[in-house]
């Protein structure tokens, strides 16, 4: 839940303190993890399913165009069905809602990435993962999208910490990037065969990657 006076200094240290909690007291609670991609959910699934019962939820309107979605999707289904660890993860499939998606940037489609077209994103993202935690229960959500070295985790931190607290639920800190998890979801999309795309999923990262690909 949100707490203005919590000092994130690390939120690799922070995750480390409750993930000794949920051993030192022997409960294993439910995650509503949203996932942005298979590659990356790979490591995060491997690293929290000793700790937590994880749920992956795959909410992503902003991944155009509707063929690079079903990729995407599909990629997702692929490794929930065979990813070797110890306890059974469950997939939800959230509606794809791309008109969604442009209604929240609408005026920030020219914005370079990482700015504040990113953020409406992951706002977006993150409050349909709140919505879907609170419908069903869950405790705790979070995100992959900390693995990413090109995502602010400080941003992101935030965000799914101010919508934590509008649903009464707790909010997972995390940057998954952090004990080489990148390089492990690196390993993990060889190791299962994942389709690693190379662009972030929006039209308008395609086109700077295009534009990128030009110079």
């Amino acid at each position: 839940m949100k707490n203005d006076s919590l000092p994130i200094i690390s939120y690799q240290r922070w995750l480390d303190a409750k993930i000794n909690e949920i051993k030192n007291n022997k409960y294993k609670p439910e995650l509503l993890l949203h996932s942005c991609c298979a590659p990356c959910s790979s490591y995060v699934i491997e690293y929290l399913s000793p700790f937590f019962s994880i749920t992956v939820f795959f909410y992503n309107p902003n991944i155009h165009p509707e063929e690079e979605y079903k990729r995407r999707l599909g990629e997702q289904i692929t490794l929930t069905e065979k990813i070797k660890v110890r306890n059974e993860i469950n997939l939800i499939i959230g509606s794809y809602e791309p008109d969604l998606f442009f209604q929240r940037v609408k005026g920030l489609e020219q914005e370079k990435e990482g700015g504040r077209r990113c953020q409406k994103c992951f706002e977006l993202r993150l409050e349909k993962t709140a919505q879907k935690a609170s419908q069903l229960g869950f405790p705790y959500f979070t995100t992959t999208l900390t693995v990413s070295p090109h995502k602010n985790a400080k941003l992101i931190n935030r965000l799914g910490n101010d919508i934590a607290s509008l649903y009464h639920l707790q909010y997972l800190f995390s940057d998954f990037k952090k004990k080489s998890g990148f390089q492990r979801s690196i390993v993990l999309s060889h190791q299962y065969k994942l389709y690693r795309q190379s662009y972030c999923g929006c039209i308008f990262s395609k086109e700077q990657e295009k534009l990128s690909d030009e110079k």
